[in-house]
C-alpha cells in the first residue's frame, strides 16, 4: 500500500537525505519550543494555567473530565484528541510523524488503553497531527503535518466508522487527498462540525493561522480543494468544536482562543487558560460541553482539564469564576489572566529570540 498512497498522486520520492535534513529543521525547532516552555515553567508559577480544573459540577471525573495520565508506553507523541462518541469517557489518541496507521483508545478514567485500531486501505501515514468524532459516528484522521515548512502537495484525511466494540481490531478507511486553493501548508488542527459534518483545518504559523473549509462533502477519487475562510489568531497546534457546534476553540504551545462559530465566520469569545505542559498539541471537548482537555506529547504525558468560556458556571482552572468574553472578572480572575497574557508574551518572545538565533547559525 505505500507504493499505492505514493504513486500517482502527484509526490516526488525524496532521497533518504531530504527527509532526514527536513525532519531535522522541524526537530530544531520543536525543540526551541520545548525550550522555551521549559525556561517559562521555571520563571514564571502561573496560576490560571497551573492550578487543578475542579471538574464539571455533577461530575466524579470518571469519564475523564479532571484529566488523566497516559498509561501505554507506545503512545510517545500524543498529537490527537477527541471524545468518543460511542463509548463515554473513552478518548482517541495517535502518534505523529510516521508511526503507523494506528489509533489507540484510551479509558478516561484509568489512562490505559482499551483497544487499538490498525487503518487499512491507505497508505502509510507521513505526519498524522490531529483526531475528530463526525456526526456520522465516523473518525476523521488528518495526516496534514508538514515538517518541511509547507512544500507537501497534497495531504491526506482518512475516515473510518468508530468501532462499536472496544478491541484490539483493523478498520477500513477512506483516504481522501487534500490541498490548499493558496498553497501548501503545514497543519495541526483538523475538526469535523458536529452539526453539519464539514471537515476544517486551521493552518500552524507564527504570525497567526488560518481557517480552511473543506467542500460539502468530501470525495475518494479526486483532490478535495481546502479554502481559507478566516484568519485564526493563534500558532496553532489543534482545534475542537464544541458538541453542539456553537464554539470553535484552539490551542497553542502557550495559550488558546474560544471563537463563537457564527455560521461560519469565527467570533473571538475568550482566551483559554491553557496549561503548560511539556508540548501541548491535542485538545478535545468533553461529550457534554462542560470541558476542555488538553493533552500533550511525551511518554507517559498528562490530559489536564480546563474550563470552557460560555458553559455553565465558567469556573477557571484556578476555581475562580472568569468573564466569558477574556475581559477582567473579580480581583482573582483578573490576576490570573493578566499573568496567562504575560506568560504567553514571554513565551513568543523566548520562541522568536531562539528562532533568531537558529537563523543565524544557518
Amino acid at each position: 500500500m505505500m507504493d499505492d498512497h505514493r504513486r500517482g498522486r502527484g509526490v516526488k520520492l525524496d532521497t533518504p537525505a531530504e527527509p532526514a535534513a527536513g525532519w531535522q529543521a522541524g526537530g530544531m525547532r520543536r525543540s526551541f519550543v520545548l525550550l522555551a516552555g521549559a525556561l517559562l515553567a521555571g520563571v514564571l508559577a502561573v496560576p490560571a494555567v497551573a492550578a487543578d480544573h475542579e471538574g464539571a459540577e455533577g461530575s466524579d471525573g470518571s469519564d475523564g473530565s479532571d484529566g488523566f495520565t497516559l498509561q501505554d508506553p507506545r503512545i510517545t507523541e500524543s498529537s490527537g484528541l477527541a471524545a468518543s462518541r460511542a463509548h463515554p469517557g473513552v478518548y482517541w489518541t495517535h502518534n505523529d510523524s510516521d508511526d503507523g496507521a494506528f489509533l489507540y483508545a484510551v479509558d478516561g478514567k484509568t489512562g490505559k488503553t482499551v483497544a487499538t485500531v490498525t487503518m487499512t486501505g491507505v497508505g502509510r501515514p507521513r505526519d498524522v497531527e490531529a483526531i475528530s468524532v463526525g456526526p456520522n459516528g465516523h473518525l476523521y484522521v488528518g495526516d496534514i503535518g508538514d515538517n518541511l515548512g509547507g512544500t507537501w502537495d497534497h495531504v491526506w484525511i482518512y475516515e473510518l466508522p468508530e468501532p462499536k466494540e472496544l478491541k484490539d481490531q483493523t478498520v477500513r478507511a477512506t483516504q481522501y487527498d487534500v490541498k490548499y486553493a493558496d498553497g501548501a501548508r503545514d497543519a495541526e488542527a483538523l475538526m469535523v462540525h458536529p452539526k453539519t459534518g464539514r471537515v476544517y483545518i486551521v493552518s500552524k504559523n507564527e504570525d497567526g493561522g488560518g481557517l480552511y473549509e473543506g467542500p460539502a462533502e468530501l470525495s475518494a477519487s479526486g483532490t478535495n480543494t481546502f479554502r481559507r475562510t478566516a484568519d485564526i489568531g493563534l500558532w496553532v497546534t489543534d482545534g475542537a468544536f464544541s458538541p453542539d457546534g456553537r464554539q470553535l476553540a484552539v490551542r497553542g504551545y502557550f495559550g488558546g482562543i474560544a471563537y463563537k462559530w457564527n455560521n461560519g465566520k469565527p467570533k473571538r469569545q475568550a482566551q483559554l487558560n491553557v496549561p503548560l505542559q511539556r508540548q501541548g498539541e491535542s485538545m478535545t471537548y468533553t461529550p457534554d460541553g462542560s470541558t476542555l482537555l488538553y493533552g500533550s506529547e511525551g511518554s507517559g504525558s498528562s490530559v489536564e482539564a480546563g474550563s470552557v468560556p460560555g458553559a455553565g458556571g465558567d469556573k477557571s482552572s484556578s476555581g475562580k469564576g472568569g468573564s466569558a468574553d477574556g475581559g477582567d472578572g473579580d480581583d482573582g480572575a483578573n490576576g490570573n489572566f493578566k499573568m496567562g497574557a504575560i506568560a504567553l508574551a514571554v513565551a513568543f518572545a523566548v520562541v522568536y529570540g531562539l528562532k533568531r538565533l537558529f537563523r543565524r547559525g544557518d
